[in-house]
């Protein structure tokens, strides 16, 4: 009797919930709407700065006919499209992972496409890119691509997401930059000497410190706190002691005049689905295209991968819930980028730090979208957040992941480089998708080696050509 009323518990209890409860499996998963609510917010906090980065990147750049993009529509557009596509993410994907401006893509756009077409023609390209990613998904060839990677690669790809999201954060903290006098790195800001300089590192470091003390402590909403409280010191120090505005990596702790800025959507639906096989010809147009869809496909298999494991929604094989319409959504994320010329919005890897907070629905997601919608008007808000207290979440994230790396098998010298290579390349080479090519290719070459060529599987061996020709390309300027 007892067995059995157990066995019916799961079925019967979500009758007694909210619909809100049953419809993103709240309680199944272990969370609570308030931890949905305070890791969405942690999770917008912890990318909001693309709010601001997307139109310093992309209205830098000139077109071929040295046109910019407007940064004050660019800075509606990333708002807009982050907004809509993590709401759908939350509603049709009910995962907790949030989607903007992706990075990489936005730097093929800026610095390979622009310089060759229009910027319509560019966003053009975009917009194909996720017709051909929701393609490969309702064919099932993306989900595929995710059942074939071995399970130790799945994990060392997480790991190495959470190196390269720590790098991240302690480069836009200020806390690490490139090397001088022939190092890469270096402790400190460019220019410093290699030394740790000035207030706003020591507002990150007192930040960190504060959300390392709460989460040790095992206090609910550690990194979020830490984040609210470093942004609080920052505000005060910054006008106590009338700090320059540069001294601040990613825009200083302002007041503003005023909470509300008139949004401008001049830049929506300003696209050109065609032009750019004509302006940059068809190999051209083609291997920009093929370099699109190959970054956003496996920057976001491996952000999925990452985040799904981290909340402990994967199952023993690393397969996901629901990763189908997860998949679809991203790639229409690339569609709705390309229609609002803020390039292709796509997972983005600072979903970690709300999942770090507990938030394991698409309720969280809800609540990211919707403060990226009220970032349109309230833009300024938002806006406070300094790069060194956002930086606060991206660090302690790659700790959290970190921990996964026990899970490898590295008695097993077959798994043990491939893994080390996905984690290595990831930070080291500041490319996700890199570092996953690499990976891949590594465990292709070693398992054959080892006289173990069937555990590869055709897939493995299909995705080592893929990124064996991806690499040539640009090894021999193709």
């Amino acid at each position: 009797m007892t067995t059995r009323d157990s066995a019916q518990r799961p079925h019967t209890a979500p009758q007694g919930r909210s619909w809100l409860d049953r419809y993103f499996s709240i309680t199944r998963r272990g969370s609570t709407p308030a931890r949905e609510l305070r890791g969405g917010l942690t999770t917008f906090m912890a990318m909001a700065y693309i709010i601001v980065l997307n139109p310093v990147i992309l209205g830098g750049a000139t077109d071929v006919n040295g046109d910019h993009l407007d940064p004050a529509q660019l800075t509606t557009m990333t708002a807009l499209s982050a907004g809509l596509v993590t709401i759908m993410m939350g509603i049709v994907g009910r995962a907790p992972i949030a989607c903007a401006a992706a990075l990489g893509v936005m730097a093929v756009v800026a610095y390979q496409a622009a310089p060759v077409m229009t910027w319509p023609e560019a966003m053009g390209l975009v917009v194909w890119q996720g017709v051909i990613i929701i393609a490969m998904v309702v064919t099932g060839v993306r989900t595929a691509v995710m059942n074939a990677l071995p399970r130790d690669l799945k994990i060392a790809i997480g790991v190495g997401i959470g190196l390269f999201v720590a790098l991240i954060g302690l480069a836009n903290a200020g806390f690490v930059s490139k090397g001088e006098g022939g190092s890469l790195l270096q402790l400190g800001a460019a220019g410093d000497g290699g030394h740790l300089l000035g207030w706003p590192i020591l507002i990150f470091v007192i930040g960190l410190t504060l959300a390392g003390v709460l989460l040790v402590r095992g206090i609910p909403g550690a990194i979020f706190y830490g984040i609210v409280g470093a942004t609080a010191l920052a505000v005060i120090v910054h006008h106590a002691f009338g700090l320059d505005t540069a001294q601040w990596g990613g825009g200083a702790p302002e007041l503003p005049d005023s909470p509300i800025a008139v949004p401008d959507f001049g830049l929506l639906f300003q696209v050109d689905l065609f032009g750019a096989w004509t302006t940059a010809g068809p190999t051209t147009a083609g291997v920009i295209l093929f370099t699109l869809v190959l970054a956003g496909f496996f920057d976001a298999v491996g952000t999925i991968l990452a985040i799904g494991a981290k909340a402990g929604l994967t199952d023993a094989d690393g397969g996901m819930p629901r990763v189908n319409q997860i998949l679809v959504t991203d790639g229409t994320g690339a569609v709705v980028g390309g229609l609002t010329s803020s390039s292709a919005t796509l997972v983005f890897v600072e979903s970690t730090a709300g999942v770090g907070e507990g938030a394991r629905t698409g309720l969280s997601s809800v609540v990211t979208g919707g403060l990226f919608l009220t970032a349109i008007v309230f833009a300024p808000v938002f806006s406070i957040v300094p790069a060194e207290a956002a930086s606060v979440a991206m660090v302690l994230v790659g700790v959290l992941m970190m921990t996964h790396v026990r899970d490898i098998d590295w008695t097993d010298m077959g798994v043990a480089v491939p893994a080390f290579l996905t984690i290595a390349m990831m930070p080291f080479a500041y490319d996700i998708a890199g570092g996953i090519g690499v990976g891949i290719i590594a465990h292709t070459v070693l398992r054959t080696a080892q006289g173990r060529t069937r555990d590869v599987g055709p897939l493995m061996w299909v995705l080592t050509a893929v990124f064996l020709f991806d690499f040539s390309l640009h090894a021999f300027g193709l």
